[in-house]
């Protein structure tokens, strides 16, 4: 059958001479890998269709929909969204290619989730908009609010007394926890204040220098690979360590 959907764009490989095999997380299926015919020639007007296919972009698609396959069609595809930075700007751009890593080893199986795919339109779109303050906070901010989807929201307990955030088990707690996989003041408290941030804006009042947010970033990886089975190193995160090194 064929269906109108929205989608992002998280994987594209070259298939033959002038095809791709795209990989994308769709509105109305989730993650979904589709054939694309003819888009890599050197003709100018093909080129320009090649470029819809790059990690995180969004698209209107139309689309063949069989449940049985695992390789579907897409009869046609436009922008959904044109970013202003995401593509032209260096650090944006490699924080978007976290991102989306990230969401595509979280999702294990093709089946719908809007709440998610809503989730990931207002976070690209809300880190194409940031400014620079808040740009350098994004991956932490959407590491942690992404795990809420998978079943892995950290709850919200932190206090003065309870000020150790155990990875492990997903709390904040009193008493140092019997294993490494753990945070403690500062970078516990800077967790916290991250959970209660909802709109990407807020990240810019959130002062962070570039070694706070390394060891965050490698205790939220750490996190992720606890709980996601087949979780594996972030291929982005070494380039995005070096790019924010700057703050």
């Amino acid at each position: 059958m064929v269906h109108k959907t929205k989608g992002i764009v998280l994987r594209t490989v070259k298939y033959g001479e002038t095809s791709v095999i795209v990989t994308i997380f769709t509105e109305l299926f989730g993650l979904q890998s589709y054939l694309v015919n003819g888009v890599r020639t050197n003709k100018p007007k093909s080129g320009s269709k090649a470029a819809l296919f790059q990690p995180a972009s969004m698209l209107d698609l139309v689309i063949y929909h069989q449940e049985t396959k695992n390789l579907n069609r897409l009869k046609e595809f436009s922008w959904n969204h044109l970013y202003q930075h995401i593509f032209s700007d260096v650090i944006t751009h490699a924080v978007a290619l976290f991102m989306i890593e990230l969401l595509q080893k979280c999702l294990k199986q093709p089946e719908a989730n809007p709440d998610l795919y809503y989730f990931m339109e207002d976070a690209l779109t809300g880190l194409d908009q940031s400014g620079e303050k808040a740009r350098a906070n994004f991956p932490l901010f959407f590491a942690l609010h992404l795990a809420g989807f998978f079943g892995l929201r950290i709850d919200d307990n932190y206090s003065e007394k309870r000020s150790y955030l155990d990875l492990q088990e997903g709390y904040f707690t009193e008493e140092k926890p019997g294993h490494p996989h753990y945070l403690e003041n500062p970078l516990s408290e800077i967790s916290s204040h991250l959970l209660k941030i909802m709109q990407p804006d807020e990240l810019a009042g959130l002062p962070l220098n570039k070694e706070k947010r390394r060891l965050l970033l490698m205790a939220y990886e750490d996190f992720y690979s606890m709980h996601i089975t087949g979780f594996t190193a972030l291929k982005t995160l070494p380039v995005l360590r070096t790019i924010l090194e700057e703050g």
